[in-house]
Parts: C-alpha cells; sequence; structure tokens
C-alpha cells in the first residue's frame, strides 16, 4: 500500500510530495472553506475586532499633489507680517531645506494670498477657500501637527498608505479588508474612486495594493463611464446561466488544484471569480445615482453628475458606505503648486469643498457619521517660504514640498469634533506641540475600527509585519 500510494512521485517537486502527504489534512481544511457559504461577516480573520468598534467604515479623502496647510486650515498671520522678508535663521534651526529649494539662494517668508476667518463655536481658522467646509468646523478634528519621513511624492504617497516609503506593503483599505471583510458580499471590501482629471503627480495601482496580503484585499478601482469596472459584463450571447454553469466547473478545477498544492492564491482566485460574479448585478445599481433626489445631486454642486468628477465620487462614496464597503477611498489631484498658487488652489479647492461637505451633511442626516470615519489626508504639506525666491505681493508664488509640518483632519465615528489638535510655530515650519506621526495616524484610525495595531500583524518572510511596522501610538486626545 505504502509504495503503491507514492509510486507516481517522481519528477515531483519538494513541495508538491509534501503536500500530498498531507492530502488529508488538506482535504478537511478545504471542506471547511468551500464547503459551506461563508457570510460577509465572517470573511475577515479571527479574532478580530480586538474591541467594540467606534466606527464600521472609513471614507477617506485623499488630496494628492501636497495640499498647503497655509492656504487651508493652519492660519499664520506671521508669515502675512514678514512677506517678502527672509526667513529667521532660528526658524531653520540649523537645518538645510529639503527638496528642489534647497537650491535658492534666499528664502522669503510668504503669507497666504487667502484671507481666513473663524467659525463655529470652536473658532476654527479656515481658509476663505472652504467655506462649506468651514460650516463643519464644529464636526471637524484638524490634525496640524502631522508629519512624514518623505518629502517626495511618490515615496510619501506610499508612506502615507502603507506606512513604508517603498512600494510592496499592504495599504490602509487592504489591512481592514483583511482583518474586518465587508459588511456586504456582494461587493470588494475596499474600493478606490479617482478623479477624472489632468494630474500633476502619477497615481498609480502600487496605492491600492494588497501586498504580501492575499490579493482579493486589494483595492478595486471603480472607472467613470459606462465601464466601472473593466471586463466585468459578459461577453454578447453568454447568458448568466451558462456564465454560472463555467464558473462552477472552474471551481471545481481550482478545488483540485487548491488540494493539490495547498496554495493559498489559488483560494484567493476563487474569491475572486465568485465576486466578479456577484458583482455583475450589485456595481451597476451602485454606480447609477438616477434614484438620487433632485435636492441631493443640487447639495454635492454642478459636477455632481459629471462622471468622474470628485463630487459624483462623493455621492458614490456615500452610496458605497451605505451598502457596507469597509473602505472607500477618493484620490483627488491637483495640489503640487511650486507656482501659481493663487490661481491653482483657488480652482482645485473649488472643486473639492462643496462636495465634501455635502458628503458630512448627507450621512449626519442619514443618520451614518456616527459609525462613519471621515479621514482627509495629503502625502505632505508645503514650505513656509516662497518657491523662486518671489517677493510680497507677487500673486504667482509657489511653495515647495514640506513634510515637518502639515494638516489632516479627521470627523465621524469617535472623533472629538471642533478640536484642533497640535501646534506649529508662527511660520508653520516646525510642529512645537501635539505632533503626529504617520505610524500614529494609522495607530489611530485602526484603534477607531476596533483594531489593536501592534497585534494586528501578518507574516511575511520571517517577519510579523503591520500597518503600524515599529512605531505608533493612538492619539488619545482627539477621540470622543
Amino acid at each position: 500500500m505504502h509504495c503503491h500510494r507514492y509510486s507516481d512521485l517522481n519528477g515531483m517537486t519538494r513541495r508538491e510530495v509534501i503536500t500530498r502527504m498531507g492530502q488529508g489534512v488538506g482535504g478537511a481544511a478545504l471542506a471547511s472553506l468551500l464547503g459551506t457559504p461563508q457570510t460577509a461577516e465572517a470573511r475577515g480573520i479571527a479574532g478580530l475586532p480586538h474591541f467594540a468598534p467606534k466606527a464600521k467604515r472609513v471614507i477617506c479623502l485623499f488630496m494628492s499633489g501636497g495640499l498647503s496647510q497655509l492656504e487651508s486650515f493652519d492660519y499664520k498671520p506671521v508669515l502675512a507680517q514678514q512677506a517678502g522678508k527672509p526667513v529667521p535663521p532660528s526658524v531653520f534651526k540649523g537645518r538645510k531645506p529639503l527638496g528642489m529649494s534647497k537650491l535658492q539662494g534666499n528664502f522669503f517668508a510668504q503669507g497666504s494670498v487667502f484671507p481666513f476667518k473663524q467659525h463655529g463655536q470652536s473658532g476654527a481658522w479656515v481658509s476663505d477657500m472652504f467655506p462649506q467646509i468651514a460650516r463643519h468646523s464644529d464636526r471637524i478634528c484638524f490634525l496640524k501637527g502631522m508629519v512624514s519621513d518623505a518629502v517626495n511624492h511618490d515615496p510619501a504617497i506610499i508612506f502615507a498608505n502603507s506606512g513604508a516609503q517603498l512600494p510592496g506593503r499592504p495599504v490602509m483599505g487592504s489591512w481592514l479588508s483583511y482583518g474586518l471583510g465587508s459588511e456586504n458580499e456582494n461587493l470588494p471590501a475596499f474600493i478606490v474612486l479617482v478623479t477624472r482629471k489632468p494630474v500633476d503627480q502619477p497615481l498609480s495601482s502600487r496605492l491600492w495594493d494588497s501586498g504580501f496580503l492575499p490579493s482579493q484585499h486589494q483595492g478595486v478601482p471603480f472607472r467613470a463611464g459606462k465601464e466601472p469596472v473593466l471586463f466585468l459584463e459578459n461577453p454578447t450571447g453568454l447568458p448568466p446561466e451558462l456564465h454560472r454553469k463555467m464558473l462552477d466547473r472552474l471551481r471545481e478545477l481550482h478545488q483540485d488544484e487548491l488540494a493539490r498544492r495547498g496554495e493559498a492564491e489559488i483560494n484567493a482566485r476563487i474569491e475572486q471569480y465568485e465576486m466578479a460574479f456577484r458583482m455583475q448585478t450589485s456595481v451597476p445599481d451602485v454606480t447609477s445615482i438616477a434614484d438620487e433626489k433632485k435636492a441631493t445631486l443640487e447639495r454635492y454642486g454642478p459636477d455632481a453628475e459629471k462622471s468622474g468628477s470628485f463630487a459624483r465620487n462623493c455621492i458614490l462614496a456615500r452610496r458605497l458606505s451605505e451598502r457596507g464597503v469597509r473602505f472607500v477611498q477618493l484620490y483627488h489631484p491637483g495640489w503640487d503648486h511650486h507656482a501659481n498658487i493663487k490661481g491653482g488652489f483657488e480652482g482645485t479647492a473649488k472643486e473639492i469643498d462643496q462636495p465634501i461637505a455635502a458628503l458630512l451633511d448627507d450621512l449626519n442626516e442619514r443618520d451614518m457619521l456616527k459609525d462613519t470615519l471621515v479621514m482627509f489626508m495629503t502625502e505632505f504639506g508645503r514650505t513656509c517660504y516662497s518657491q523662486g525666491g518671489s517677493v510680497k505681493g507677487d500673486a504667482d508664488y509657489g511653495r515647495e514640498h514640506h513634510r515637518d509640518a502639515f494638516t489632516f483632519w479627521l470627523a465621524g465615528a469617535g472623533i472629538k469634533g471642533g478640536v484642533s489638535h497640535g501646534v506649529t510655530d508662527d511660520f508653520g515650519f516646525d510642529v512645537v506641540e501635539g505632533k503626529v506621526t504617520m505610524n500614529d495616524f494609522h495607530a489611530t484610525f485602526m484603534h477607531l475600527m476596533g483594531i489593536q495595531h501592534d497585534r494586528f500583524t501578518f507574516p511575511f518572510q520571517g517577519r510579523d509585519f503591520r500597518l503600524t511596522d515599529i512605531a505608533g501610538n493612538v492619539v488619545k486626545p482627539i477621540l470622543a
């Protein structure tokens, strides 16, 4: 019996031999995994969440290109007073400016060309470029002490999303998809929406990559136009019944391969085929806004019905969140203002101001803001000095990349509203109180999702990895 059982092992790899030796256990595991359909809630990993979460889902609004905190949410009147004068050496504290501006001969202080006003009971200072977001200042927690490790776009945006400057690590949405799963078995747990407009900095699929996590946890980008997900529709002449029959046979082949080889990626492939089949009916429903009330569309602004606009993507984010998608991420490019910040910033701010305010209103009125975390992010901030040596009064000034002080904001589930956490110096160059690293930020949003960040790991190449790497502390003062 023994010799007959293994008489066909000639020419097989060591992995295949070991796998066949363990087929009994593997078959039982396979039956457990595939024999009974899993509920959507069961698709996360055992033991999560670690404790009762404040937030069920996340909407992440990512402003790619490096939004200037000095033209938006960090009011610095001293810069206006000192405009055209060299930034005092005491501000730099012996450090050389980073990025392209290190080649400048002079570093003139530059105040914002846009006025600021105080809003709400909290008295939050907000630029006149964001009058609609300012209405929600008592719901928002501004994180004015954000810092990063990276000063160039690609490593900085990857760092903000994955906790590492080099690509290849899982991003925030993938970690949540892997750990918590989705509340809707017909939609992915992690969906990405990118504004369709000319970009100043490229946005690659690395920003929604699952890295070393199973590939079904990568973000699924929904495109503008009639076909939100490529190749999702059946080819002409293929009825749904025949498609289902084809997938059943393909599933049997994959199950046989999984039992023989035991590779997790095969199971991921099965999951993705099945998800794609279910998405054929769910995606057209969720991406159509035909059932939205006229008043709702008007609230989001004139671009609400424009395919690929940020306003429409905000509506889709709310619709996806309503249907149980765990992490919806919107990317809006156009913030890389090395010159002509007045013209460039004003137009880009107008594209997002009304839609974001409408999203917050919409979530609140639908009683969703209490368990939805809204995160407003960018990869880094901008310098307090002008780029190119502009002097006071120049309307075409720009700002260089700056990693040592910038602003995020949070609203919704588990967040104290009407709070500004962190203080920068009079020039907005350094954080003097309430510094928050990217690791801290990641630890905090995971805490709101019921996850203790230093216990949520994945083994890869001999090491247990986590989103917060080997650092990170929850920012407790901002928690409600």
